[in-house]
């Protein structure tokens, strides 16, 4: 008996099922199957002209999704069900994700068996590609536990897909009525609301698709009151359990005022959309519920009421409102876009100033990463060169006590950005910068690149999320340098952003530290963390992904912590995409086997405190590489990362130390001991010659010298060969 079946069902809309079933033999499942309830004959033509072993059960023309979903699961095997609409897609590997994750909870030693497994989805339109949703944080709220909805009620919040559950074969074959309606959101509720237990993955494993509605049949007004049925079909299955019973109502309350704010419904099904929308509020009302404050509790009291006259009067004094407010902000941004173009117009006419620099790191946070190792060593050697700094109004208080700065939009920001000889960033100025004759212009970047960037993205909407790819060649034209911390980098970024300037091969100044700090250096950053003596610490550093909306950890950090037992502390590090969102470590922070350093600067320190470093993506694992200790991979989910992102090179087979598909195999290579055995030494010792390639202790200076002074190349200081340099000194030498 397979672990999971997946079923495919309905018509080839759009040839939509061609890619799916493409998708499924690119990654063949084990422990799974794949039934193709195909409606039409292109969709069986289709389904049959793939792998031999998928099931295909042929439906007529016109047959419904709830009958097309029936009959495929009659034909299933597998212990668990993933209904999957043919014109939707699923990531790769989200099978495999899926089946282990059913696996262990059908191990799992519990007195209720599982029924639901809810996992996370990306949305594709005609317009954009594999946009995130916004369930995350509900999943990451439950972890790995599971657990009646009672205890967990807010999972009704996730958006009613089909697609982003797995249902419990029995629990299906014991639930089918209820959960066989063309309605798939009524069909998502019931089947959380009829679950003894349910549990969470908190990874993407599937693609809902919304076609354009201009290519479907078109939707008569009266449809709208279906949604009115939806709720009254799934109400009574809360079975008076408070807390999923109010927030279904919630629920129900924000679609029915927003279907009815809606002005293309004639007036006579307006009014009986909310004559019944109203009884369903009062009907269904919890007892003691208290409406929501402000301009939505209005809206709430005026349907219970029935008031339709009154609550269309209030849509129309809003409407009146809002448009007022919104011309006023137009005019005053457009006044203050006007004064302040007119202020940098001004400036530009200004000469440059060759004793001024201004610099700026990860969108004006603060002063950081390359250039902030690049302003400290000219302090040193061109004192006479004058820094400001761009930073934003919120991180302005965090600024080193003297630092000269100034707040983005502000006067003085445009005057300084005008006239400064040198700007220096590593990420891109505004596009409204204008590229002097006389000025340089110093790209840094911030990270060696795994995943595709610039250009390069275009065959990747889900990564570049709209950018505007006229406007990003206009600011690579204003680089003068680009610098560089190995061969692969270079021509990468000469891939990425075609333009013509200098590429500086002279390593990443950020990194110098980890070649010039001694043994003080690293106990002072250990004591700083607080990192007992005699600790192994264990620095967890994942990356952003673009199909997710935000951060939660991919492991079970208790669990890994007691699996790795009292001598190992785990720093675990947010990105920064995600600010102070670290929520997930919230109650972790205390504990004294996980810190929490999310919001630690400078990284470079967590990095000389760590024993050890395991991250999926992220760049973090090329600058680690420079102290030669070890790196271990964890790559869950690289073949969703893989294809959504899009990479430059196989991380699987050019990996710097070990490699873990899931926490247990993680877990096992520390416990074995194999984080830093032979194997995982040796490519370690290839994956620093390929990517520490220029990086020696000295980036800084070099770029200095070449930039800010002008010094020919070839009098600056030779990269020394990897044989000849000393990275800082591991916790163990440095307390030895």
């Amino acid at each position: 008996m397979p672990q999971l079946s997946v079923i495919v069902y309905g018509p080839n809309a759009q040839g939509h099922l061609t890619e799916l079933l493409d998708s499924l033999a690119a990654h063949p499942l084990t422990d799974a199957e794949v039934i193709v309830a195909a409606v039409g004959d292109w969709a069986r033509e289709t389904a049959e002209g793939h792998a031999p072993e998928t099931i295909v059960v042929p439906l007529p023309e016109g047959t419904g999704d709830a009958a097309a979903r029936a009959a495929g699961a009659a034909r299933a095997s597998g212990r668990w069900l993933h209904f999957v609409h043919a014109k939707d897609g699923l990531p790769a590997g989200a099978p495999r994700l899926i089946a282990e994750r059913t696996a262990e909870l059908d191990d799992a030693d519990a007195p209720e068996p599982v029924d639901v497994l809810l996992f996370d989805h990306v949305t594709t339109t005609w317009q954009t590609a594999a946009s995130p949703s916004r369930d995350g944080r509900h999943l990451a709220a439950v972890g790995r536990a599971a657990l009646p909805l009672q205890d967990a009620a807010d999972l009704l919040r996730l958006t009613p897909l089909l697609g982003n559950r797995a249902l419990r074969a029995e629990f299906w074959q014991a639930h089918q009525e209820q959960l066989t309606t063309d309605d798939e959101p009524r069909a998502a509720y019931a089947a959380l609301l009829e679950a003894g237990r349910v549990a969470c993955l908190n990874q993407t494993a599937y693609e809902h698709r919304v076609l354009r509605p201009e290519s479907l049949p078109p939707r008569v007004p009266e449809d709208r009151l279906a949604l009115i049925d939806r709720y009254e079909a799934v109400f009574p299955l809360t079975r008076d359990r408070r807390a999923p019973h109010t927030v279904l109502y919630d629920l129900m309350v924000r679609d029915l005022v927003r279907t009815f704010a809606r002005e293309d419904l004639p007036d006579l099904v307006a009014r009986e959309f909310f004559r019944r929308a109203s009884l369903a509020a009062v009907r269904w009302r919890p007892e003691g519920h208290r409406r929501p404050a402000g301009l939505e509790g209005v809206r709430h009291s005026l349907l219970e009421e029935g008031a339709y006259a009154k609550y269309r009067a209030f849509q129309a004094a809003n409407r009146t409102r809002r448009a007022a407010r919104k011309a006023v902000r137009t005019r005053k941004q457009q006044l203050g876009a006007k004064v302040r173009d007119q202020q940098y117009r001004r400036a530009l006419s200004r000469p440059v100033d060759p004793n001024l620099a201004v610099f700026s790191a990860y969108w004006d946070r603060g002063v950081s990463c390359n250039p902030a190792a690049i302003a400290a060593k000219l302090a040193e050697l061109a004192p006479h060169i004058h820094p400001v700094w761009v930073v934003n109004k919120t991180n302005a208080a965090l600024l080193p006590p003297g630092t000269d700065h100034v707040i983005p939009g502000t006067r003085r920001y445009w005057e300084t950005l005008a006239t400064a000889k040198y700007l220096t960033n590593n990420v891109n100025f505004p596009n409204g910068v204008v590229k002097r004759p006389d000025a340089i212009h110093l790209q840094t970047h911030h990270g060696t690149p795994l995943k595709r960037m610039g250009l390069d993205q275009m065959d990747h909407p889900a990564a570049a999320k709209g950018l505007d790819f006229a406007a990003l060649l206009a600011r690579i034209d204003k680089w003068d340098y680009s610098v560089s911390a190995n061969g692969h980098s270079t021509r990468m970024w000469e891939r990425a952003y075609p333009s013509r300037y200098i590429s500086l091969d002279h390593g990443y100044p950020r990194n110098d530290v980890y070649y010039t700090s001694d043994a003080e250096a690293v106990r002072a950053a250990r004591e700083r963390l607080g990192i007992p003596p005699g600790r192994t610490a264990v620095l967890y550093a994942p990356t952003h992904r673009d199909y997710e909306a935000g951060f939660t950890p991919r492991l079970d950090l208790a669990a890994l912590a007691d699996r790795l037992g009292e001598n190992t502390v785990l720093l675990v590090r947010a990105h920064y995409f995600y600010g102070g969102a670290a929520s997930p470590l919230t109650g972790l922070r205390r504990s004294g086997r996980i810190i929490d350093v999310s919001s630690y600067d400078p990284v470079e320190e967590l990095c000389l405190a760590a024993d050890a470093l395991v991250t999926d993506y992220s760049s973090i694992m090329f600058d680690y590489a420079n102290l030669d200790r070890p790196i271990v991979v964890y790559a869950d989910d690289w073949e969703t990362y893989r294809t959504t992102r899009g990479v430059y090179f196989d991380l699987m087979t050019e990996h710097p130390g070990q490699v873990a598909r899931t926490q247990e195999e993680l877990a096992e290579i520390f416990v074995s001991g194999a984080w830093r055995d032979e194997s995982a030494a040796k490519a370690r010792t290839a994956f620093r010659r390929r990517f520490c390639e220029y990086d020696d202790g000295r980036a800084a200076e070099r770029v200095v010298r070449r930039v800010f002074l002008g010094e020919p190349e070839e009098s600056l200081p030779p990269v020394l060969p990897i044989e000849d340099r000393t990275p800082a000194p591991t916790p163990e030498e440095a307390t030895a």
